[in-house]
């Protein structure tokens, strides 16, 4: 017999699977030697009460032989012959699974992609880190497996809309993944682990008769009329195609710029901007467990955190239990931090990305005020003002933190009390803080939002406002400041056909499993597009 129970549970007893037996005979009202085994559909951890608990969602095998996980059928071919070929600008999630999916489909994909691949990639980060030297084609940004790659690897996604996310996660299981990520209710790789994993699907693509071609940029577009023919890379060939999908990540700002020079239309996107906080993670998790001391059996505790401030909102970002806040810029003279965890998030500090929504018309007050000191010449069409922004606003934090990739911070109450910081924490931040007033490096309207949130989500958790906290400038690559417009229905570009754009650099995704599930999407539509042709 087949059953699916709920089971709330002590963590100690969760993470014992005699224990889970046991609690499932219970509630059966069967004897525990007719438990044959079980399979974890869903976990999640309830700590609004004193004592915290994990709720479990099993399927168990009663007296009859317990029976291998329900698995998506993959069907790969080899496309090593294939009459039908698919350019994939970028080697990030979006990218990848395009790939993934289009040889499923039976078309050969050929990726390009501008960095280095992941173990390579490593020696540019380490330089990056240690030596204040950004290499702008392969960095945090940059390379095999995109930002996602060095971000955590969180795989929690609302966009259920988009494709299916069992199928992603199933695919990142094929590839190498814990089986736990198909069940936990806020699923994570590891910064440590998905190398391996991103390292596993490109032998795959390879070994299928796929292409990917590392240190291969985009410089231009073949194109003919309204059709793209291909795609001109390194400035000295061509590509040629049936299509080709444009997954370029929210930090390529050359493509953004290639698209306006070639007056291919873009659009102003509003994205959000501002810091990273650091916190111990002792503190959080006591805040959160509401416990002097953390359990052995609970995992680091995480946050989720919004208030509306003046208008605007003020959000956590990308939160890192156990985390490190890394440097992620991709040029030189611009400074840019983010978050990663390893798979056992048991580092000793807790970071989170928080930041403040941004729209045009900031923007161009923010401009306003920079023309009486620099002629800067703004105009509110213009698709890249937002880009623009950001960028103005990550080299006054380049400035500000004195170089090398030094970061400008400030304790929390301090930032909330308008002083600098007589002394900064430690922190998990590789290259460096220098003790700054952000006032020096965020809008005012940042500025002011930011320390109001920082108040309010210290009513909420209490022990969160505290000078124990560092305020690390600054968080901006939370997405692309830039849209690429698509048909709704064709999903090309609506000036030029077989351009597909494609992944958060697009400005239709937010994550590694919507990049994903976008992706696949893309590589769906060419098909269907491809066979209604031939027919």
């Amino acid at each position: 017999m087949q059953q699916q129970i709920s089971l709330r549970l002590l963590p100690s007893q969760a993470a014992d699977s005699s224990s889970i037996k046991e609690q499932i005979a219970v509630s059966a009202n069967v004897q525990l030697a007719s438990v044959n085994g079980f399979h974890i559909l869903k976990q999640s951890i309830d700590a609004r009460s004193k004592q915290a608990w994990v709720n479990l969602t099993v399927k168990t095998f009663i007296n009859e032989p317990v029976q291998q996980r329900d698995v998506f059928e993959f069907n790969f071919k080899d496309v090593h012959k294939s009459s039908k070929q698919v350019i994939v600008v970028g080697a990030g999630p979006a990218g990848l699974f395009a790939a993934l999916r289009l040889i499923e489909l039976g078309i050969k994909p050929i990726v390009i992609e501008r960095g280095k691949d992941v173990r390579a990639r490593r020696r540019d980060l380490a330089a990056l880190n240690k030596q204040g030297e950004v290499n702008p084609e392969s960095n945090y940004c940059f390379g095999e497996g995109g930002a996602g790659t060095y971000s955590d690897g969180k795989l929690y996604t609302r966009s259920s809309k988009r494709g299916s996310i069992d199928r992603i996660l199933q695919l990142f299981v094929r590839f190498g993944a814990e089986e736990k990520i198909l069940y936990q209710s806020h699923p994570h790789i590891g910064t440590n682990k998905l190398p391996h994993i991103i390292t596993a699907m490109r032998e795959f693509i390879l070994s299928c008769g796929g292409e990917i071609h590392f240190e291969t940029k985009l410089t231009n577009f073949s194109l003919d009329r309204d059709m793209l023919k291909g795609v001109e890379i390194n400035h000295n060939s061509t590509i040629h195609a049936d299509a080709v999908i444009l997954a370029t990540g929210h930090s390529a700002r050359d493509i953004f710029e290639l698209l306006h020079q070639n007056n291919i239309l873009i659009e102003a996107k509003p994205f959000a901007l501002g810091v990273r906080v650091e916190h111990p993670q002792s503190l959080i998790d006591s805040i959160q467990y509401r416990c002097p001391v953390r359990d052995e059996f609970l995992p680091p505790a995480s946050y989720s955190l919004v208030e509306q401030v003046q208008g605007k909102g003020v959000f956590s970002f990308c939160m890192c239990p156990g985390g490190i806040i890394a440097p992620a810029a991709t040029s030189p003279g611009e400074l840019v931090v983010n978050g990663w965890s390893p798979s056992k998030r048991n580092n000793a500090f807790a970071n989170s990305g928080m930041v403040v929504t941004i729209e045009v018309k900031d923007a161009v007050e923010f401009f306003k005020v920079q023309n009486t000191k620099n002629k800067i010449q703004i105009s509110e069409d213009d698709p890249l003002l937002l880009m623009k922004f950001q960028q103005a606003i990550e080299q006054k934090a380049f400035v500000a933190g004195g170089g090398k990739f030094v970061a400008p911070a400030q304790r929390m109450a301090d930032m909330f009390d308008k002083k600098t910081s007589a002394s900064l924490p430690d922190c998990s931040y590789l290259p460096g803080l220098n003790s700054t007033d952000l006032r020096q490096v965020l809008p005012p309207f940042v500025f002011d939002d930011l320390r109001l949130g920082f108040k309010a989500f210290g009513q909420k958790m209490r022990g969160y406002f505290t000078n124990e906290a560092v305020v690390v400038a600054t968080e901006s690559r939370t997405s692309s400041p830039v849209r690429i417009p698509r048909d709704n229905e064709t999903l090309q570009h609506p000036q030029i056909k077989g351009l597909y754009p494609c992944g958060e650099g697009a400005g239709y995704a937010g994550g590694i499993v919507s990049a994903a599930m976008d992706g696949e999407r893309i590589a769906n539509m060419i098909a269907l597009q491809s066979n209604q042709s031939s027919d």
